[in-house]
């Protein structure tokens, strides 16, 4: 079914105000994390998501999902970050032709 078929497709009234504030959230994070030398990796990801074919801002909403899903996990198990699952997270991101 294409999205214009949908016969009751989302309006505004149905988005999330406190999930498109920590999404913003995440962005901004992702924006220091690609600006930062601590975390070179990030901006190596995001290049090579913008060489495969992704826009810029769809590679840093993919990797804001990453980072999403490992602090979901670091919250839910009372962890630390996990750097490294992070990394492989980022490393294992698709551009537009995979």
């Amino acid at each position: 079914m294409h999205p214009s078929d949908d016969p009751d497709p989302p309006d505004e009234a149905d988005e999330d105000p406190a999930s498109d504030a920590f999404f913003g959230d995440l962005i901004a994070a992702v924006d220091q994390q690609i600006a930062s030398p601590a975390t070179h990796y990030v901006a190596q990801a995001h290049a090579r998501l913008v060489r495969e074919g992704l826009g810029e801002d769809e590679a840093k909403e993919l990797i804001a999902a990453c980072l999403a899903e490992e602090s979901d996990r670091m919250f839910r198990s009372r962890r630390p970050f996990d750097e490294r699952a992070y990394r492989e997270r980022l490393d294992h991101l698709p551009g537009e032709g995979a």
